[in-house]
């Protein structure tokens, strides 16, 4: 591609933009006169703007300094931030994206409707990288991220350049995944597998999961409600739990309970 065909490509897509979504490059220079500055004789792969991320966020003031920033740290993506897909598809309905962020904020990928919004996304766009971008690194959010589809997860807890490392490597056919949400998992299924071990035998099925709500602290309403059972079915299961452990309380319970997987 000539110079010219350059310069006229990023008129038309700066004219686009006017509407609604706005374009970051490291290359927009060449909306300007600063146009012999740009390199157009190496490979395709070397020059700027050869992917497009395109950044969805209904916050106008949280995407643009994304895009801005992730430009930033990596000069050869063009980011087009938008507040909806349909936006995206209006202002550059002949552009195919490389990747595709979905910033979610405090909305959670475990939300049944936000996972299937999140499918469907994926369904829609297939070939392209859908990456989720939240606030929450829990391995569970995680996970469903990926279940749906997504090809990485992004918490907002990490900094730019790493989420702008983790956008090229989802361009180039990667998944990324926070170290914080692998090594949660790690402990996760570490301690699943302890605590399976000394519990195994010693008590009933129902119990065992009135067990594993005790040591997570959860109140009696609150265990018979996920467990479909009855407050007072609940206490029963206590009591027998404690008989069994020779506790004479809840927080016996779990004290004893917890040196019994750690042991």
């Amino acid at each position: 591609m000539g110079q010219s065909q350059v310069v006229e490509m990023w008129r038309e897509t700066a004219n686009a933009a006017q509407h609604n979504g706005l374009l970051y490059s490291a290359q927009q220079k060449v909306l300007s006169h600063e146009v012999d500055d740009l390199d157009t004789s190496g490979p395709a792969e070397n020059r700027g703007g050869n992917s497009l991320v395109v950044i969805v966020d209904k916050r106008a003031l949280e995407r643009e300094c994304f895009a801005r920033g992730i430009v930033e740290h990596n000069p050869a993506l063009t980011v087009t931030a938008v507040g909806s897909l349909d936006e995206f598809q209006h202002i550059s309905s002949e552009t195919e994206a490389a990747a595709i962020l979905v910033v979610l904020g405090g909305r959670k990928v475990s939300d049944p409707r936000v996972g299937a919004e999140l499918s469907q996304l994926v369904e829609n766009f297939r070939g392209v990288s859908v990456i989720v971008v939240a606030d929450s690194d829990d391995p569970s959010e995680i996970l469903a991220a990926l279940e749906s589809g997504a090809r990485g997860y992004i918490p907002t807890s990490v900094k730019v350049r790493v989420a702008a490392g983790a956008i090229a490597l989802a361009c180039a056919g990667g998944t990324f995944v926070p170290a914080s949400g692998v090594l949660a998992m790690g402990e996760m299924i570490h301690a699943n597998a302890n605590t399976s071990r000394p519990l195994t035998g010693m008590f009933t099925t129902r119990e065992a999961a009135v067990v594993e709500a005790l040591r997570k602290g959860k109140a009696n309403k609150i265990i018979a409600y996920e467990l479909n059972l009855c407050e007072s079915t609940v206490k029963v299961h206590i009591r027998n739990i404690m008989k069994k452990l020779k506790a004479t309380n809840r927080t016996e319970v779990a004290y004893k309970l917890r040196e019994m997987t750690l042991g």
